[in-house]
């Protein structure tokens, strides 16, 4: 928990990273969300009239979350209190709200309380603020890189507005890199620098929408080039590369970012685009995802949008899973890449899927009738005595292998949940119960019309 305050250019320079220094102080400053934040939009307004009320910021690191609440506070001439939910606890927050009261009674001033990433709060901790916000003791501003609809409980959001910040663009970035390099004040304006004409682009391109990124990218090549004999540091991109290592990639295993992604791979695969499947893919393992994550959803792929459409997508989807299991990663991408190609290409059927849905949706709303004894295995003289596979008709001693007997239940016979499609082998699959169910019904027809055998004597019953 900590006073939002301005110190001085010199003492900020010498103590605070470059990204805090330049944190903008006045909506001028501020780069970025025009949604929100240009004449006539909401949060402009909002400032204008000053009329701010509790609030969630929802959007990637480096958006702007903070300097926003900040910036808000200052409209309204308002206590700033940041507070992070990683950090603080049940006391903490009482003390913030005892402060705030005492603002409130003999001051006659607002506080607002700034929570940053809210959504590791607890329920507990959630429902603390709830009477005090209802109260008006506090405004509070929640920041989310998380989902709030599941981040936040509902009690607290209800009372809440949602704003969404979206990821800054490279023009956006390129500004503030420019506005950086210049100002003498906060920035890197008192350093001599010669920078590349691209090296500001390429900042703005891999850093990802994200502005703390991308100053502390430019403040590390800045520290690490070495000055000539005239005090001038040249600043290149291979420089630059060195000090951005890797590209910055907005990804949470158990985040929302994590669904989105793993959800475009599976529907690019299911649009039949192997190329937009592959870029998914290398996002979600260039970002760190687990690999036999990925591998399990292909499996699960397999069966719901191909299934017997092509019955080589399961088993090749299990032989990419083994891979990654035992040769490891990276040597695992290509066996993942492969997968994903063929199940991009292969013909797409889910009736599986479907078939399965229907007949699970039966045993969950219809009686569960008894196994029909016919289909009963009958291991004691007991269970043959009581009817145990009586009646059973073994297929193979028919001359086709098949004798079209009833196997469900009587509240069910006739049934039909597998569907196949047009595509693949499902054509063939169709063909094949096509058959069955033609000679299925011969086969009723002649039980309903059996031929009477030649020179054979009916038995007389008289002389039992």
């Amino acid at each position: 928990m900590e006073l939002f305050t301005i110190k001085n250019p010199e003492e900020k320079r010498a103590l605070v990273p470059l990204a805090d220094r330049m944190r903008p102080q006045n909506l001028d400053d501020f780069v970025g969300q025009e949604h929100l934040l240009a004449l006539g939009k909401i949060l402009r307004r909002a400032m204008d009239t000053r009329q701010i009320q509790s609030m969630i910021f929802w959007g990637p690191p480096g958006t702007g979350k903070t300097t926003l609440a900040f910036i808000l506070a200052q409209a309204i001439d308002a206590q700033f209190i940041a507070f992070s939910a990683v950090t603080s606890g049940i006391k903490e927050i009482k003390e913030v709200i005892a402060g705030a009261e005492d603002q409130l009674r003999f001051y006659h001033k607002k506080t607002i309380l700034f929570i940053d990433e809210i959504h590791r709060f607890n329920k507990a901790q959630q429902d603390a603020f709830l009477p005090h916000v209802e109260k008006g003791t506090i405004i509070l501003i929640g920041a989310t890189t998380e989902n709030p609809s599941f981040e936040v409980i509902s009690a607290l959001l209800s009372r809440c507005r949602v704003y969404v910040l979206n990821p800054l663009t490279e023009e956006q970035l390129e500004l503030i890199l420019k506005r950086t390099i210049e100002d003498k004040d906060r920035g890197l304006g008192t350093c001599q620098l010669d920078i590349a004409p691209d090296v500001l682009k390429y900042i703005a391109t891999f850093s990802n929408g994200d502005a703390r990124t991308a100053l502390n990218v430019i403040e590390l090549a800045v520290m690490t080039a070495e000055p000539n004999k005239e005090g001038i540091r040249y600043i290149t991109v291979d420089l630059t590369k060195e000090a951005m290592q890797k590209k910055t990639l907005l990804y949470d295993k158990m985040g929302e970012e994590h669904y989105n992604i793993i959800s475009a791979l599976h529907k690019s695969m299911r649009g039949s685009d192997p190329n937009a499947a592959l870029y998914w893919l290398a996002r979600m393992l260039e970002a760190g995802e687990d690999p036999l994550y990925i591998a399990r959803r292909i499996v699960r792929f397999a069966s719901e949008d191909i299934g017997n459409a092509d019955p080589q997508a399961l088993p090749l989807a299990i032989a990419a899973k083994d891979a990654v299991d035992f040769i490891g990663m990276p040597e695992g991408d290509n066996a993942l890449a492969q997968a994903v190609i063929y199940m991009a290409t292969a013909p797409k059927s889910n009736a599986v899927y479907t078939a399965y849905n229907a007949a699970q949706r039966d045993v969950r709303e219809t009686e569960a009738e008894p196994v029909p004894l016919h289909i009963r295995n009958a291991p004691t003289k007991l269970m043959g005595n009581l009817g145990y596979g009586k009646g059973y008709q073994y297929d193979h001693n028919s001359t086709e292998h098949y004798t079209g007997q009833e196997f469900f239940p009587d509240n069910l016979k006739g049934r039909v949940y597998y569907h196949p499609s047009d595509f693949g082998f499902e054509k063939e699959i169709k063909k094949r119960i096509e058959y069955w169910n033609r000679l299925k019904e011969r086969l009723k027809e002649q039980r309903s019309n059996p031929i009477p055998a030649r020179n054979k004597q009916e038995p007389n019953h008289r002389d039992k």
